[in-house]
């Protein structure tokens, strides 16, 4: 069985690839096979994004396709920054910028105030419709200043109470085995065990 993934994330890539060895299946990123513009995502959801990425290229190469979305989300900001995480601060991708909206929009709250989480939703869409979904969160605090070099995106903020540490300061095996995409993967994986597709 092989799969396209939806992503030109090597991290993404390498974690994607690990995760389906256990059911022996092939992971094969777009880019190996096509060369597609990327789709644009008009959900409004983790899970609707997700879907909507995967079957926009499984319509276009005709086989199973993988994606994802994910984000981050602070409780006292009403669900935000949410499925606008990558481009809150206006520009797609600009890591300094989201941070620096998010610790001002955060300004006004303290200590059990600032909870949030990461939420990432992944999304195997076959060419003849069939989809299955599953969904990974990982909770914490979001700072108000940054620590650690590790990571990317709102790492450095998101402090873990369970490590001491921000998402930014643990090890990438630590970050695998709590992180929000890797909760989703293994949930992903654990339905397509017990699921006929």
């Amino acid at each position: 069985m092989r799969i396209i993934l939806a992503t030109h994330n090597k991290g993404k890539i390498r974690e994607f690839r690990e995760a389906f060895t256990e059911l022996g299946w092939e992971a094969v990123p777009i880019s190996e096979i096509a060369d597609l513009p990327d789709p644009e995502e008009t959900g409004a959801t983790f899970e609707e994004n997700a879907l909507q990425k995967a079957r926009a290229y499984a319509a276009a190469v005709g086989e199973p396709v993988l994606s994802d979305d994910s984000g981050i989300i602070a409780d006292a900001l009403g669900d935000r920054p949410g499925i606008y995480s990558a481009r809150y601060a206006g520009t797609h991708g600009d890591d300094e910028a989201n941070n620096r909206k998010l610790i001002r929009d955060l300004a006004p709250y303290t200590g059990d105030e600032r909870k949030g989480r990461y939420v990432c939703v992944v999304a195997l869409v076959w060419p003849d419709g069939r989809a299955v979904t599953a969904e990974g969160t990982c909770e914490g605090i979001i700072r108000d200043f940054y620590a650690g070099t590790g990571g990317f995106g709102y790492d450095p903020l998101f402090f873990l109470p369970q490590f001491g540490k921000t998402m930014a300061e643990i090890s990438l095996e630590e970050k695998n085995s709590i992180s929000h995409r890797g909760r989703a993967l293994r949930a992903l994986i654990a339905k397509l065990k017990t699921e006929t597709i």
